[in-house]
C-alpha cells in the first residue's frame, strides 16, 4: 500500500455548510491561500509541504493545486493546513492575516465517507472561522497495467540461411529527450511473420502516465552471439495504442539507413497491435473508500505471570508518569486502526482472570464489566476500561488465545460480503496454554475477513508466536493449512527506544505491527471476487451559496 499517493483538497468559508449551495453572488472581500504542513514521527516538528495557489475576491475559495502525499496505512500522518489571507508580495507567513487552521491525519481523510472531511476552523480564540473541506484520491496511473499484443509482417529478411529471428524492445521516453528501455518481447524463431506473445506493463513504466509521452519501438534480428541486427523502428503513443486494434495501429518500419540509401524504399515490413486491454489493480483504499469497515478487537492478557498489577515489576503496572508495555501497545496500534472504523466503538475483552464476584476463571470477559455490550467508546475508553479491570479482577491463568480469537470470528464469519472486515489485537506476555486449539481457531479464521497481531510484552520466549505468524511456515493443524496468513506477531521488546522516545517507540511499532493488514485484507477480498463498492458522489450542500475545495 505503500506509496500510493494522494491529492487533497480542502475548503474555507464562513456559513453553515448544511444549508449552503451554489452562490448566485460572488462578495468581493479578500486573497487567500492555504499552507499546509506535515509532522515528523520522532521530533513532532512541523514542515511546510506545499501551499497552494493565491485567490482572489471569495470567501469560498476553490484552490487548484493539489497536495500529492505519500500514503502509508501503518503510520499515522499528521496534516495542518493554515489558511492565510494576502497582504502583500511576501513569501513571509508572517506578514499575511492568519484566517485559522484545522489539524487532521491523512487516514482521518482517506477513512472519511467517500474519502472527503470536512473540519471547523480554529486557531483564533473566540472567532468562528468558517470551516475546511479535504478530500482524497489515489492517483490512478499508479496503478493501470495495460496488456497489448503485436505481430509483424513481412519483416526484413536478415539472416543468410533461415528467415529473421525478430523480437520488439520498447523505450519509454524521458523528460530530457533520452529514451529508456521498458520491455522486451520474446524471440520468434525463423519468421517474418512473427505473433508475439501478449505481455503486460504498468502504465508508468510505458509513458510514466503521461499519455501523450513518446513510445519508442525497435525491431531486431536475433543472433546467437548477441549481435542482434537492427530491423528498423517506429513510434507511437499510449493515447495511439488505446485505439486497440485498428487501421491506426498497423506501425511501418523504418531503417533510417536504407531510407537513405534506397530510392525506392518503402519499409522492413509492418507491425500491427492486435489487442490493447487496460486493467486496473484495486487497493485497499478502493475498499475503504467505497465503505468498508474496519472493526477492531482487543484482547489483553491478565494471566498472574504478567506480575502483580501493585508492584513496580508487573507488566500491568500503573505507573503516574508513564504508559506500561500494554498500554503503549494498545495505544499505538488503536489510535491508526481507528481512523478506519467510522463508530469508534470498540469491544474489549481481557482473558486468564478470575472475575468478581465468584472467582470464575474467564478466557473471554468484556473490559468494562458489561458482557452484553463490551464495547469502548474510543482508544482512551478501551485505556480507561482496561485500567478499571485491573482494580477488579485477579490475574490467574492459563493462557488461552483460543475463545478470545473464536469470539471475533463468529461476528467475522456473519458478514462476509465485503462491507467489514475485523482486526483482532491480543497484547500477551508469552506462553500459551491452548497451542492445539489456538492452531485450530487461526485455521478456521483464516478463510474470515479477519487478522489477528499479537504484541508479545515483557521478556519471556516468543517461540510459539513466531510460529502462529506463519511467515516462515503456514500455520496446520490436523493436516489442515490456514487458507492464509493471518498473524502478525511482535515483540514489544524489540521497539524500545533507547534514549526513552516513546513516541518514536510506538510509531515504529505500529509500523511494524499493520504493515501486513493491507495484504492481508486485499487476499481475502480477491480470493472471494469482492469487488470494492462505488465511493459515494461527491457531496453537494443541499440550498444557498457554494463551498471551496482545494
Amino acid at each position: 500500500m505503500n506509496s500510493s499517493s494522494f491529492l487533497n483538497m480542502a475548503a474555507i468559508g464562513d456559513f453553515d455548510p448544511l444549508s449552503a449551495t451554489i452562490p448566485a453572488t460572488k462578495v468581493e472581500i479578500t486573497v487567500s491561500f492555504c499552507v499546509l504542513y506535515t509532522q515528523g514521527i520522532g521530533n513532532k516538528e512541523w514542515r511546510e509541504f506545499g501551499r497552494t495557489e493565491v485567490i482572489d475576491n471569495t470567501l469560498n475559495p476553490e484552490f487548484v493545486r493539489k497536495f500529492i502525499l505519500d500514503y502509508f496505512f501503518e503510520e499515522r500522518q499528521n496534516l495542518r493546513f493554515d489558511l492565510y489571507d494576502v497582504d502583500s508580495k511576501s513569501t513571509n507567513l508572517s506578514k499575511h492575516d492568519f484566517l485559522g487552521q484545522a489539524y487532521c491525519t491523512l487516514g482521518e481523510i482517506v477513512g472519511s465517507l467517500g474519502s472527503r472531511l470536512e473540519k471547523p476552523l480554529g486557531g483564533i480564540p473566540g472567532k468562528k472561522c468558517g470551516t475546511i473541506i479535504v478530500k482524497a484520491e489515489e492517483l490512478s496511473n499508479c496503478r493501470e497495467s495495460v496488456m497489448m499484443q503485436f505481430c509483424g509482417n513481412k519483416l526484413d529478411k536478415k539472416d543468410f540461411f533461415g528467415k529473421s529471428d525478430p523480437f520488439l524492445v520498447f523505450y519509454r521516453s524521458n523528460e530530457d529527450g533520452t529514451f529508456t528501455i521498458c520491455h522486451k518481447t520474446e524471440v520468434v524463431k525463423n519468421t517474418l511473420n512473427p505473433v508475439w506473445q501478449a505481455f503486460k506493463i504498468p502504465v508508468r513504466a510505458l509513458c510514466n502516465g503521461d499519455y501523450d509521452r513518446t513510445i519508442k519501438i525497435e525491431v531486431y534480428d536475433w543472433d546467437r552471439d548477441g549481435s542482434h541486427d537492427f530491423i528498423g523502428e517506429f513510434s507511437t503513443s499510449y493515447r495511439e495504442l488505446s485505439r486497440g486494434q485498428s487501421q491506426f495501429n498497423v506501425y511501418e518500419v523504418i531503417n533510417p539507413k536504407k531510407k537513405g540509401k534506397k530510392k525506392k524504399y518503402l519499409n522492413s515490413g509492418t507491425v500491427t497491435l492486435l489487442s490493447f486491454l487496460v486493467d486496473i489493480e484495486v487497493t485497499f483504499l478502493d475498499y475503504i473508500k467505497g465503505g468498508t469497515q474496519i472493526n477492531f478487537t482487543v484482547a489483553i492478557d491478565f494471566t498472574a505471570s504478567n506480575g502483580n498489577p501493585a508492584q513496580p515489576t508487573s507488566l500491568h503496572y500503573m505507573s503516574p508518569y508513564q504508559l506500561n508495555a500494554y498500554a503503549m501497545a494498545l495505544k499505538a496500534v488503536g489510535e491508526i486502526i481507528q481512523d478506519y472504523d467510522s463508530d469508534k466503538m470498540f469491544p474489549a475483552l481481557g482473558f486468564g482472570a478470575k472475575l468478581p464476584p465468584d472467582g470464575r476463571v474467564s478466557h473471554e470477559f468484556a473490559l468494562n464489566g458489561n458482557p452484553q455490550n463490551p464495547y469502548c467508546n474510543g482508544i482512551d475508553g478501551v485505556m480507561e476500561a482496561y485500567y478499571q479491570s485491573l482494580k477488579s479482577v485477579q490475574l490467574y491463568g492459563p493462557t488461552n488465545f483460543s475463545p478470545v480469537i473464536n469470539h471475533v470470528a463468529r461476528y467475522a464469519a456473519s458478514v462476509k460480503d465485503g462491507s467489514q472486515y475485523f482486526v483482532l489485537l491480543i497484547i500477551t506476555d508469552g506462553v500459551i496454554s491452548d497451542m492445539a486449539q489456538t492452531k485450530e481457531s487461526i485455521v478456521n479464521a483464516s478463510c474470515l475477513p479477519m487478522s489477528i497481531i499479537i504484541v508479545g510484552v515483557g521478556p519471556a520466549e516468543f517461540d510459539a508466536m513466531v510460529e502462529l505468524d506463519g511467515d516462515e511456515v503456514r500455520i496446520s493443524s490436523r493436516g489442515r493449512y490456514a487458507e492464509r496468513d493471518i498473524v502478525q506477531f511482535v515483540p514489544f521488546r524489540d521497539y524500545i527506544d533507547r534514549t526513552g522516545n516513546h513516541i518514536l517507540s510506538m510509531a515504529r511499532l505500529a509500523k511494524d505491527v499493520l504493515a501486513e493488514i493491507p495484504d492481508q485484507f486485499l487476499s481475502y477480498m480477491r480470493t472471494r471476487g469482492i469487488k470494492p463498492s462505488p465511493a459515494p458522489p461527491p457531496y453537494t450542500p443541499p440550498g444557498h451559496p457554494l463551498q471551496t475545495q482545494i
